[in-house]
């Protein structure tokens, strides 16, 4: 069964890689126009996080594909190896 959650809900939430590196805050989501579905997620990066600091943050933010997500509780999970 697929658990639905809404977006506003995610706003905030810590994002973490699956090894503990702290990456940041979720702040965002982009979302195919012809099949409505998720794509990336747009995360507001930690800025003492030495790991965030190395990826490619534009305009601020860093867009992780939504691919890498693993799971999504108390906060967002990502399967670093996707990154």
């Amino acid at each position: 069964m697929v658990k639905y959650i809404a977006a506003e809900q995610l706003v905030g939430k810590e994002v973490v890689t699956n090894d503990g590196f702290d990456i940041g805050k979720f702040e965002d989501a982009d979302i195919n126009e012809v099949t409505g579905k998720l794509t990336n997620i747009l995360v507001d990066p930690n800025p003492d996080s030495q790991f965030a600091n190395k990826l490619d943050i534009k305009d601020g933010k860093l867009r992780l594909s939504y691919n890498a997500v693993i799971a999504v509780n108390d906060y967002i999970m990502i399967d670093r190896k996707q990154l």
